[in-house]
């Protein structure tokens, strides 16, 4: 077997068709795109979700229910998860920096506390909301409550 002599497999290699090369070609005229409209242009491209004058899924699909657009989103820590917490992580004050340091909240999360469970230990509070039972088990054990702006 020498260089010169080798070719690729038969059948491997096909002529590339060549459009728009006169009519003798049989590929002249409308070069194979049919006759006139957008997709017989140059620079042609359809929509991302065009589905050739389909009803497209987006118009298709039911909408249900309402997004409000000023809801607040809190991240709520119970008083039962609260015990936990503030013995793993020997927590005293229960405030943004000390979550986010040990890696409970991020930057922009808003905490709340709610009242399910019971609390023991004397934490001090700072969070951005506490629901009306959670203040009174927290304050009945001497802790303190401060909520934040």
């Amino acid at each position: 077997m020498k260089l010169h002599s080798l070719k690729p497999a038969e059948g491997a290699v096909h002529k590339v068709k060549r459009l728009g090369r006169g009519e003798a070609s049989g590929k002249g005229g409308t070069s194979t795109k049919g006759n006139k409209g957008g997709q017989s242009r140059a620079g042609y491209k359809s929509k991302p979700a065009h589905e050739g004058g389909q009803m497209p899924i987006q118009r298709r699909t039911p909408k249900r229910g309402f997004k409000n657009p000023g809801r607040v989103e809190y991240k709520v820590f119970n008083l039962a998860q609260i015990e936990l917490l503030a013995a793993k992580y020997q927590l005293t004050e229960f405030t943004l920096e000390n979550l986010y340091i040990n890696g409970l909240v991020s930057r922009t999360d808003k905490v709340k506390i709610l009242g399910n469970g019971e609390i023991a230990a004397k934490l001090s509070f700072k969070v951005h909301a506490a629901s009306e039972k959670a203040k009174a088990a927290i304050e009945a054990v001497g802790g303190t409550v401060e909520i934040l702006k």
